[in-house]
C-alpha cells in the first residue's frame, strides 16, 4: 500500500521516506519482532561523549576510563535503587 501512494504522490519527500524505509527494513522488521533496540547502547556512547568534551583531554588513559566506570557504576547503582524501591512499594500496597 505505502508503495503505490509513493508512486502516486510522486513527491521528492515520498521517494526519500520509501528508500528509507527499504534501506532499513532489516532492521525495522527486527524491531517489530523482538521489541529490542540499542537505545542502551547509544545512551552510554553520548555519556562518554559527553564525559571526554567536558573533561577537555585526559592526558591520563587511565583517569578517563576510571571517570567513565564511576559514571557507569552510578547509573547502574540508581536504577537498581529505583527498581528495588518500586519492588518495595508493591509488596506493601
Amino acid at each position: 500500500m505505502l508503495g503505490i501512494t509513493v508512486v502516486a504522490a510522486d513527491l521528492p519527500e515520498a521517494w526519500r521516506l520509501w528508500e528509507a524505509i527499504n534501506d532499513w527494513w532489516d532492521e525495522i522488521e527486527t524491531f517489530i519482532e523482538t521489541r529490542v533496540t540499542n537505545a542502551r547502547t547509544e545512551a552510554a556512547n553520548t555519556a562518554i561523549k559527553h564525559i571526554k568534551r567536558t573533561g577537555r583531554g585526559y592526558r591520563n588513559h587511565r583517569h578517563y576510563q576510571a571517570r567513565i566506570l564511576l559514571r557507569s557504576h552510578r547509573q547502574t547503582h540508581r536504577q537498581r535503587t529505583r527498581l528495588n524501591q518500586q519492588a518495595t512499594t508493591a509488596n506493601c500496597g
